[in-house]
């Protein structure tokens, strides 16, 4: 078996920590499982996080970065945002479960909000969040009025697919979906004629 070094040292550890943090939530998050996931020892965990609330944290990052949502581009600002809360929907049912059930011990002994954690995970991406790009579009089309176009009602369609998937633990339906962007979203941010 060849040593693994560096950059897929590194991609093996933190694999290994967010498969541990997803099947056995923080509280029984160990660093002794992380490394047995992994075929390491202690100490090369050790040599690079200081202790298991860093290495969560790293794992929830490196997640971010290695599981990004792509940016539709139906050429409707309509069709691009149901498109992305679809997939984002199907690609976060895991994250959301991560977040709510078994992430309350790492917020008790960390002090950490999951707001801040979430902050993290958007904050992780090499690339800027899909619905910003879309946003940008529907601008430019003239599919937006851009004084209607608040900081809260951008972030509005991905907050509430998370809170469906935090409440239902499973996607929103491709008719709550919808719903969000039919009835809720675009009359708020729609032109008026």
């Amino acid at each position: 078996m060849t040593r693994r070094r560096g950059a897929e040292l590194e991609g093996a550890l933190l694999d290994a920590a967010w498969r541990e943090l997803v099947e056995v939530g923080y509280g029984r998050f160990t660093i002794d499982g992380v490394a047995g996931r992994a075929g390491t020892s202690r100490p090369v965990i050790y040599r690079r996080w200081p202790d298991r609330a860093e290495l969560a944290m790293a794992a929830v990052r490196y997640y971010a970065n290695t599981h990004q949502v792509p940016t539709p581009d139906t050429g409707t600002l309509r069709g691009d945002l149901i498109e992305m809360l679809t997939i984002a929907s199907r690609l976060r049912a895991e994250v959301a479960a991560l977040f709510s059930v078994h992430m309350g011990e790492y917020f008790a002994e960390t002090g950490r909000t999951p707001n801040e954690l979430r902050d993290e995970f958007l904050a992780a991406r090499r690339q800027p969040f899909g619905i910003d790009e879309i946003l940008q579009r529907g601008l430019a089309r003239g599919e937006i009025d851009r004084e209607r176009l608040t900081p809260r009602i951008a972030g509005l369609p991905g907050d509430l697919m998370r809170h469906d998937l935090l409440m239902n633990m499973q996607p929103p339906s491709d008719e709550a979906i919808r719903e969000i962007i039919d009835d809720v979203f675009l009359p708020l941010v729609t032109p008026k004629n």
